[in-house]
């Protein structure tokens, strides 16, 4: 009767607007049945009934989700390779992987897509590539955070029986973006915490599988949402924290650090010309010379990339801005004595001449989620009876190491020319510095022999050798993990040689030659050739 007297009632008119977003969002046939017949209920319910607003946010959701919306992929090789070049400095390994990603794409648009996983330190630019993916193949962009998540509903979502319940956060960026095919980024992927919630990497199990993602069922939506047209692709500082059944989805590609060569290039290029953009200045107001980037990247910072780096350039640019600002006209020229003015003292410097040359003392390498380091490990002795003392917070594993490397040496003193009394007058103590800082595991083994080695015969170690390797009672030296990041911390740190397990040597063929240029590697079996590289000709 209204409908013929034109009177129609705003839940009537709601209703009748509701029923037209479910036929435009063009969603699969079950799905549609299941929001017709909740639309049905809806028109049952009085609107102050709770259940009111708890169906209609689900109607909602349902009708502005991206069904089958999508943007058609513009893949054209040599416009993705020119994006790719310019957007990133090298990286010349993994910008071929996704050429190749993005050709077999084109001639098999329906395939399923590979998931991709890139493993590397902070600011060698894991998310600015899949940025530049994405601008490639003329897709949206969509990124979260998974670092900290700890609750399976933050991918699942919750269901509608809670309050405030809502999608998980995958269907949420989806709504938001408007596309069904966007490149998505999972970010921090080494940072997914457990509690009794639930684990939220279980549940990306069946978001990451391509046998399983057409059909993602969310809590809250309850029913199917394909997947299989999202381009995933994970980020994380370290692989090991990401479980098996996780990695086993994913192809893992790492990202290197960058040589100082190569930051220094990546400083002109690239960051110096977008601070200076950032920053409302022009070459013509601001030039830093080469010779101050070059100061910037071995006194100023420390790292794997370039994050800080582009902080200080940034500091830079803000002190000249300041002082264009207040009226200066001149054009400004920094060289290496005005980064002391702005940025203030060093902030590293060079520690090999100053710990080590004495006896006790050997220089390892550690690999972190940040990049590789120098590892100082130190050795003394004191009046006792043969005790063995660990300290600077290192872990079990680290422990265990020092143990075998002190057993080792006990085992063969008399072939070492090492007094064997000497074990039951005095404790020995082996600290690695920094003491506030955690290490673990087994890779600093020959660096804890040969510092107790040289205590034990009062020769210091060569203060230009770096060691890393796992041991073992027999002597033998075990391959280690993190070789790239290792090499490029003991280049940048001025090291001349690196002792490194001989079954690490097949890996030297996936390290680009500018970063081992000017390192003399010596490949070792057993504890004599380390001693032999590290005190010039022990036996």
């Amino acid at each position: 009767i209204q409908t013929e007297l034109g009177q129609q009632d705003a839940r009537t008119e709601e209703l009748r607007e509701l029923r037209e977003n479910i036929a435009k969002a063009q969603m699969p046939k079950p799905v549609e049945e299941e929001a017709l017949r909740e639309l049905d209920r809806l028109n049952k319910i009085p609107p102050a009934s709770p259940e009111y607003s708890v169906i209609r946010t689900y109607l909602d959701w349902v009708c502005e989700l991206p069904w089958s919306v999508q943007t058609p992929d513009q893949i054209d090789i040599k416009r993705a390779e020119r994006i790719l070049n310019r957007d990133h400095y090298d990286l010349a390994k993994i910008k071929k992987r996704i050429l190749e990603f993005l050709a077999v794409r084109k001639l098999n648009p329906t395939g399923k897509s590979p998931i991709l996983c890139f493993i590397g330190p902070p600011g060698v630019g894991k998310t600015s590539l899949g940025r530049s993916i994405a601008r490639s193949m003329g897709r949206k962009f969509v990124r979260i955070s998974l670092g900290g998540i700890r609750d399976e509903a933050d991918i699942r979502g919750h269901r509608r029986t809670y309050i405030g319940a809502l999608p998980g956060r995958i269907l949420q960026e989806l709504r938001k973006c408007g596309s069904r095919n966007p490149v998505f980024m999972l970010d921090e992927m080494d940072k997914i915490g457990i509690d009794f919630r639930g684990d939220p990497s279980s549940a990306l199990l069946e978001v990451l599988d391509p046998e399983q993602n057409n059909s993602f069922t969310d809590h809250y939506l309850d029913q199917p949402f394909d997947l299989s047209t999202v381009m995933f692709i994970g980020t994380a500082n370290y692989a090991e924290p990401i479980p098996p059944a996780l990695q086993d989805r994913m192809e893992i590609i790492e990202l290197p650090g960058y040589t100082t060569q190569e930051k220094l290039n990546i400083a002109k290029k690239y960051l110096v010309p977008r601070q200076l953009k950032e920053h409302g200045l022009t070459p013509a107001q601001l030039t830093i010379k080469d010779e101050a980037l070059a100061v910037l990247i071995a006194s100023y910072t420390r790292e794997a990339g370039v994050r800080n780096l582009e902080r200080n350039i940034a500091s830079l640019c803000r002190a000249v801005a300041t002082e264009i600002a207040r009226g200066t006209k001149r054009k400004r020229t920094l060289g290496r004595r005005d980064l002391a003015r702005i940025l203030g003292p060093t902030q590293f410097e060079s520690e090999l001449a100053l710990r080590t040359g004495i006896p006790g003392v050997a220089t390892g390498l550690a690999y972190t989620p940040v990049g590789g380091e120098l590892l100082f490990v130190e050795s003394a002795a004191m009046p006792g009876k043969g005790h063995l003392q660990l300290t600077g917070q290192i872990g079990n594993v680290m422990k265990e190491s020092a143990q075998a490397a002190f057993s080792i040496v006990k085992a063969n003193a008399k072939r070492l020319d090492i007094d064997v009394k000497q074990f039951g007058r005095f404790d020995y103590h082996i600290h690695v510095p920094a003491g506030a800082v955690p290490k673990d595991g087994p890779s600093a083994g020959i660096a804890m022999f040969t510092s107790l080695v040289s205590l034990l015969l009062q020769k210091p170690t060569r203060p230009d050798v770096a060691m890393t390797g796992e041991l073992t009672l027999r002597g033998l030296v075990l391959p280690i993990g993190g070789l790239k990041e290792k090499l490029l911390a003991a280049k940048e740190a001025g090291i001349k040689k690196v002792i490194l397990p001989a079954r690490n040597k097949k890996d030297i063929a996936d390290i680009r030659p500018e970063t081992i240029k000017g390192l003399d590697l010596v490949f070792v079996e057993k504890t004599d050739d380390v001693l032999k590289a590290a005190l010039d000709g022990t036996p």
